[in-house]
């Protein structure tokens, strides 16, 4: 049953919102289908933040920050590897860029790696790494963004909520993908109770007085909390670095400058080819699930359950949005409509 505050929407509506509403905020043609299936693909997951709401996020940051972007561009090359130049282009086109320069790489050499910098908005990891696990390569891919985040113990933002993804093939195609945020909520799940009212969970971010708050808006004043205590807090310091590396400052600035890293490698080139790694994955996967459970648990392996999820909603063909976000998103697509 629809909550009263979600509608129930077609998935050839939210492909049609997703195209109108990308190109009223400003995307070339061809920039479009690319953001909108990256976008499409985070609502198949239920990750709803990441999808059809971040398209406001886009428009207006795209709309704040006019200035001219340049063309995503290889800017230094070896064999496997790559640094590119984003161009000041919301990370999804980068991200795909990048990911099709690993793609190829590796499947040349062996191994890939690839840096993107000058971008924003690098999206959902795990879409690019499906992208070189379903070509039997393992990935590892990780993006440092703006100082949303404190550090364990601090009261002040020093690393961005810096996503981290694993992928290994499988024969069966169960691919097992591990994609996580380092922050104890994600920036896009704040804005969102910021845009639909609603509150956030207690523990997970300060305001800028380093209170505790459940306020989002206090929330985006101030800075989120670390997931993991030290260790999630240490895995993000990380991501960051890997982010500077990849040609990001220490400290991005406001959406802007952020640094990701691709890492594609065949897993041939450490054991024979004829041994089957992707075999190895499906059985290693086999006997997690079949782990004796606690108090009635289910026993996964990493993305299960959001295949399942994608399945459900590929079959049933529609989606559950925020009665807000839609509203807003519609408005933005369609300017000269009216109202519904």
């Amino acid at each position: 049953m629809t909550a009263p505050d979600r509608v129930t929407i077609s998935l050839d509506e939210v492909r049609a919102v997703l195209n109108a509403g990308l190109r009223e905020a400003g995307l070339e043609p061809d920039e479009v289908p690319v953001v909108a299936a990256h976008l499409l693909a985070c609502e198949l997951r239920g990750f709803h933040s990441g999808g059809i709401a971040r398209l406001l996020s886009i428009a207006h940051r795209l709309s704040e920050k006019r200035r001219p972007r340049d063309p995503v561009r290889i800017v230094r090359e070896g064999p496997s590897s790559a640094a590119v130049d984003g161009g000041d282009r919301v990370g999804y086109l980068v991200g795909q860029f990048a990911t099709d320069l690993a793609v190829r790489k590796a499947g040349e050499t062996g191994l890939a790696l690839v840096g993107a910098s000058r971008t924003w908005y690098t999206g959902m990891l795990s879409y690019y790494a499906e992208q070189l696990t379903r070509r039997g390569f393992v990935a590892l891919i990780a993006s440092n963004a703006t100082p949303w985040v404190a550090p364990h113990g601090g009261t002040e933002g020093r690393f961005g909520t810096n996503p981290f993804c694993v992928g290994f093939p499988s024969s069966d195609g169960a691919d097992v993908v591990w994609d996580i945020g380092t922050s104890a909520t994600t920036h896009a799940s704040v804005e969102l109770a910021r845009r639909t009212g609603k509150s956030l969970d207690e523990g997970l971010a300060l305001g800028p007085d380093g209170a505790p708050t459940v306020d989002p808006a206090t929330a985006l004043a101030g800075t989120l909390l670390s997931w993991g205590g030290a260790r999630g807090s240490g895995l993000a310091m990380v991501v960051q670095l890997l982010g500077v590396m990849a040609g990001s400052p220490v400290a991005p600035g406001e959406l802007e400058d952020f640094g990701m890293v691709i890492a594609a490698w065949d897993p041939g080139l450490l054991r024979p080819a004829a041994d089957g790694f992707g075999d190895r994955v499906r059985e290693y996967s086999q006997w997690v699930r079949a782990t004796r459970p606690a108090d009635g648990s289910e026993v996964r392996m990493p993305f299960d359950r959001t295949r399942r999820v994608r399945e459900a909603i590929l079959a049933r063909g529609t989606l559950e949005i925020e009665r807000e976000v839609l509203d807003a998103v519609r408005a933005l697509a369609y300017p000269t409509a009216g109202p519904a």
